[in-house]
């Protein structure tokens, strides 16, 4: 196959199209480009067209990981989900998040601190903050670090009470109703209940 037309894409950077003879088109990075050495007039055998499409599908995987990684914080897992739902073949979506840790775009350990905080602040408990943690794809061996970050429950639980009694003390239902809320945002029972027996012997101001 002969290249009849080499030119940069109108849509997308770095994406080079190389029209070869009887219509055939092929979607390179300027990696290829010169890699390969390509230039108008020039023979491809079947077998380097091949090679082409193999090594444009690998920069295309990396370039899509750098543009990901940039766009949001994402774990190492969620990159590497994110590439294959794209269509990367599993070797390369992990080889493309693994250049990514290396250039420093993702880092999970530093991303663990940052769910464990925006949760906090959003009054969850450590239940609900590793569920988002394992969800997130972020090893189990850095969560205890970053778990430190999180406020002491019966404070947060207080705030919590605080938010929504607006100094009231509750009846039996309501308190049963608040209790299972707080099990819903991750504080354990054992966290929960020292808190609740207070609301008998102490008044839990409001916070405006």
């Amino acid at each position: 196959m002969r290249i009849v037309k080499i030119e940069k894409s109108k849509h997308k950077r770095q994406r080079v199209l190389v029209y070869l003879e009887e219509g055939d088109l092929l979607r390179v990075t300027e990696s290829e480009l010169a890699q390969f050495g390509l230039y108008s007039g020039m023979d491809l055998t079947a077998e380097l067209v091949v090679q082409l499409q193999e090594a444009a599908r690998r920069s295309e995987t990396k370039l899509r990981a750098a543009h990901m990684s940039s766009s949001r914080m994402l774990s190492k897992k969620e990159l590497t989900d994110r590439l294959r739902r794209k269509g990367a073949e599993p070797e390369e979506a992990a080889a493309a998040a693994e250049r990514m840790e290396e250039l420093g775009a993702v880092n999970d350990a530093v991303y663990a601190g940052v769910v464990v905080r925006h949760y906090a602040a959003m009054g969850y408990g450590r239940g609900r903050v590793e569920q988002e943690l394992f969800r997130r794809g972020i090893p189990r061996e850095l969560w205890e670090e970053a778990l430190e970050e999180l406020p002491e429950a019966s404070d947060a639980i207080r705030r919590f009470l605080r938010s929504k009694l607006k100094g009231r003390v509750p009846d039996r239902a309501e308190t049963k109703k608040l209790s299972d809320a707080l099990l819903r945002r991750g504080f354990s029972w054992s966290e929960i209940r020292p808190v609740l027996n207070e609301l008998g012997e102490m008044d839990i101001e409001s916070d405006e």
